[in-house]
């Protein structure tokens, strides 16, 4: 009689393979874990269908209502489905479209210097107020906002990333599995070292031990979590009132990211004497970039960039119009 191997058996098999093979698979191997744990609450023996994963996928912790999102999540199943049919041929895969194109880019909230001002004053006034979460919350917002980091990035920084002597970032094995270096505005620096006095002042931490901790009880000197950090940025947004100019539910803290980008081009642009195409190749080392046209998607996909290159081009007309007459 043959043994019934649980959907979470199956996750814990693959996300190892894959694993063991250099893939890091945080994002994904959390959806599928999740899709697992659905699976296996209905004790379903039958091949896995598409009908099953569409209903796990609408049914996203945001309660979101929007295909993209849902599609999204689907196709995180889709090399997994793969895998399981070597065990179960008659397991269904995905299509790429169900929940229509996943591609399309969203347009994100562009913040402003006062918004972001405000957010790092509402972190520093968390309670209890000068203690070590609102240094935390202030310092990581900040740092985010400085660099462009991803918040994964971010909070998985550990103490022997942080050179504060040379104002220096590791980011490790990061989306791509690649690995890259950001150097810091002194700014950013100082605003680190003073995070980092603060923290070794409620409790000893090793070169392994991550940089930016939790602070309340059992979470004392844990690794932050990007759920927790989600919610307490939730919770600022909504303390703040600010109004949303972009197209997805609510301003992101990915959006700093967007926004660090954003303001880094616009300088340029501001500049006449600057080779943006060198820029820009720079600008896609410096955030983690796989391709460079990721970083020129900013020119069409963000107003305030369209707005300038459109001003741009006009000009460029009226000067060859001009050279003929």
């Amino acid at each position: 009689m043959k043994t019934h191997i649980t959907m979470q058996t199956h996750a814990e098999n693959y996300l190892n393979e894959r694993r063991g093979l250099g893939f890091i698979l945080r994002s994904p191997g959390q959806s599928i874990n999740e899709f697992a744990h659905y699976v296996d609450t209905f004790n379903c023996k039958r091949p896995l269908t598409i009908e099953v994963m569409i209903d796990w996928a609408k049914q996203d912790k945001g309660k979101s209502n929007d295909p993209l999102t849902w599609g999204r999540r689907l196709q995180k199943l889709r090399p997994f489905a793969h895998y399981l049919q070597q065990f179960e041929p008659r397991t269904e895969i995905p299509g790429k479209s169900v929940f229509g194109s996943i591609n399309r880019r969203l347009t994100p909230h562009i913040y402003t210097e006062n918004e972001i001002k405000d957010l790092l004053t509402a972190a520093h006034h968390l309670n209890p107020t000068g203690g070590l979460r609102s240094a935390t919350y202030e310092t990581l917002f900040g740092l985010i906002s400085s660099t462009g980091l991803r918040i994964s990035e971010a909070v998985h920084l550990l103490n022997n990333d942080v050179d504060l002597k040379h104002g220096m970032l590791t980011i490790r094995q990061t989306k791509f599995a690649k690995s890259r270096y950001v150097p810091l505005h002194q700014t950013a620096t100082e605003a680190l070292r003073k995070y980092y006095l603060l923290r070794n002042s409620y409790i000893h931490t090793s070169g392994e031990a991550p940089f930016f901790i939790g602070s309340g009880g059992t979470h004392l000197g844990q690794q932050l979590s990007l759920g927790a950090v989600r919610k307490t940025f939730a919770n600022l947004r909504n303390q703040l009132h600010w109004i949303n100019r972009g197209s997805h539910h609510a301003p992101r803290i990915h959006d700093l990211r967007h926004t660090f980008v954003v303001h880094r081009i616009l300088l340029w642009h501001a500049q006449d004497d600057v080779n943006i195409d060198q820029k820009m190749l720079s600008l896609a080392t410096y955030i983690g970039h796989s391709m460079v046209t990721n970083t020129y998607w900013y020119l069409t996909g963000v107003p305030e960039l369209m707005a300038v290159a459109g001003k741009k081009f006009e000009l460029f007309t009226q000067e060859q119009e001009n050279s003929y007459v």
